[in-house]
């Protein structure tokens, strides 16, 4: 199996298995963000405390790639501070630019290295970690 199988396969495999899909019942962050490009949308739901991403969901629609990426993105940054989570966010952006990026302890999101290949489908990969910046950035507002 060549890597691009394997990508192909990590993809789908949250696709068809999400991480953290759902909704809190309380008052968790939530943010909404679509791409209108292509109709992908995003409900991604944050709790954090003391500088710490504690839990994250989300639910939407979308490609295979979006849905992909945000149950990657979710798994990645339970647990870890703020800082680091944006830390993430940004690693994910040049890895989509191209750059060589690695994802210590949490090489899925690697699996989506090969869409910047097609400049189309980079909004998509990205609509998730936009809504987690977004989201971070209005909880340091409170």
């Amino acid at each position: 199996m060549n890597l691009d199988d394997l990508y192909r396969r990590v993809i789908m495999d949250h696709y068809k298995n999400p991480r953290n899909r759902g909704s809190f019942e309380d008052d968790a962050l939530k943010i909404e963000l679509n791409n209108p490009t292509c109709g992908d949308r995003i409900t991604l739901q944050l709790k954090v405390e003391d500088g710490v991403v504690k839990d994250a969901r989300y639910n939407g629609e979308g490609c295979s790639i979006s849905m992909s990426s945000a149950s990657m993105m979710t798994e990645a940054v339970k647990g870890k501070t703020v800082a680091v989570a944006l830390d993430m966010a940004d690693r994910f952006s040049g890895l989509m630019k191209g750059e060589p990026v690695e994802f210590e302890g949490y090489e899925d999101i690697e699996a989506l290295s090969g869409v910047n290949k097609f400049p189309a489908r980079i909004k998509c990969a990205t609509l998730a970690w936009n809504a987690l910046r977004k989201g971070i950035d209005e909880e340091e507002k409170h």
